[in-house]
């Protein structure tokens, strides 16, 4: 396959102004927990169960290390407990791997790491499903809900990614996870409020830690939220975190290739309020960015052959099909109840050819004049490679900059894009990096 016709590509760098950043994410966490009230909640001595779950949250073993290391010096005995509903193939012992691949373990956190699924039923929801709960953090004599608060992938509501969700889904294990989702969209909007409710009236939470993260997937700003205010406030955090989601500078995009999708990166591998693409049954996709032709080329490593998402895609490379595993792709579709997601799309052999076929069937006469952009993965936004057709509509705006010269896209002998080259700050790059550093 001739690459000498594809488009030349230009490097663009997103400008995140007036961007909020934390300055040092660990005291962001310390003193949030303890400007709370957590004292007057939990005895002296008392255990306390901080949620970590499995979404690609920066920095994630510091934040969490810093909640341990504080509320040990509080005089709590606290520990970490995996609240990540059906991921890590719903088991104890895949929860505990994903853990630990975000560098939380118990050696690490200097705590006791509980990723057992057992849970106990505490009740109902309105449509007569048993509300589960994890036994771990149920018999702890305090929770402390720490989570990223986000858009979801899937739907809109006044509650989405966050404190709700970990509390409902997360601590619900897989089979909390199952009956929330039973319904689809319609079940999730009401019944994700609906058992929130249940469980903070019922259990033992005692402090929210809301993190939000900027554009450039850095921490934000930690607020402490009592257990009380979390139904009246969450909505509020919502709507902050809307406004520092990176999101593609592009309203319209003929071919749209993705370095690599996994759930480090969302918990649907391919977030759509970035590429603009929802594929949930009886939903319509997003109004921007509309792309013609959407292409993965590899699943990320932290992933764990989980591919949900790339039904996302038009085309994907055999690399992608050889790797996923069946298991916790089936187990997170049957879940959620949503399949289009987990559905592997035509799988070529190169990445050369997946280009190729992106820019002959994305309904333009030639290549040269397709609107290209390739991106790392949909959370690290600050590095976009573009064609020239995409290059003279960016140049006057003041969020982005480009470099002055544009180059072929970089193929490896192999027919392989060079990603670590396009993408060196990217996770895969940093990746490549520590191999290389260990080697």
């Amino acid at each position: 396959m001739h690459t000498f016709d594809f488009p030349a590509i230009t490097r663009l760098r997103r400008r995140f102004h007036d961007q909020p950043e934390a300055a040092d994410a660990a005291a962001a966490v310390r003193d949030a927990i303890l400007a709370s009230d957590i004292r007057d909640r939990v005895p002296v001595g008392g255990t306390v169960a901080v949620t970590v779950g499995s979404r690609g949250i920066r920095a994630i073993d510091v934040l969490a290390r810093a909640a341990v290391d504080t509320l040990r010096s509080m005089g709590f005995r606290p520990f970490i407990v995996a609240a990540m509903g059906s991921h890590g193939g719903g088991t104890a012992e895949g929860q505990r791997g994903l853990l630990a691949e975000f560098g939380v373990n118990e050696a690490s956190m200097g705590c006791p790491v509980r990723s057992e699924v057992d849970t106990v039923v505490l009740g109902a929801n309105a449509f007569g499903l048993p509300i589960h709960f994890d036994r771990n953090a149920y018999e702890a004599d305090g929770i402390v809900l720490m989570n990223r608060i986000k858009p979801h992938t899937s739907f809109t509501g006044r509650y989405e990614s966050g404190l709700l969700k970990m509390l409902a889904i997360g601590l619900g294990k897989r089979e909390g996870a199952a009956q929330v989702h039973k319904l689809g969209l319609p079940g999730l909007r009401r019944l994700l409020p609906e058992v929130g409710a249940f469980l903070l009236a019922r259990t033992k939470v005692v402090l929210g830690l809301a993190l939000l993260e900027n554009a450039r997937e850095r921490l934000a700003r930690v607020e402490a939220v009592a257990p009380e205010h979390i139904l009246e406030r969450e909505p509020l955090l919502l709507d902050e975190a809307r406004g520092l989601m990176p999101q593609l500078p592009f309203d319209q995009l003929d071919v749209l290739v993705v370095g690599e999708l996994g759930k480090n990166y969302s918990g649907t591998g391919l977030d759509p309020n970035v590429i603009g693409r929802q594929r949930v049954e009886t939903m319509p996709d997003l109004p921007r960015p509309v792309v013609t032709r959407l292409a993965v080329l590899d699943l990320s490593v932290e992933t764990r052959g989980n591919a949900l998402g790339v039904g996302l895609a038009d085309l994907t490379t055999e690399r992608v099909a050889r790797a996923v595993d069946p298991v916790p792709m089936r187990v997170n579709s049957f879940t959620s109840n949503f399949l289009t997601r987990a559905r592997v799309p035509i799988a070529l052999a190169t990445d050369v050819d997946v280009f190729a076929a992106c820019l002959d069937t994305c309904w333009r006469l030639r290549r040269d004049d397709a609107r290209l952009a390739i991106i790392p993965n949909t959370l690290e936004l600050e590095t976009v490679w573009v064609s020239s057709s995409l290059v003279d509509e960016l140049r006057t705006r003041p969020d982005v900059e480009l470099a002055a010269e544009s180059e072929p896209i970089p193929f490896l002998a192999d027919g392989a894009l060079n990603q670590e080259r396009l993408f060196p700050d990217s996770t895969r790059g940093r990746r490549r990096e520590r191999a290389a550093t260990r080697d």
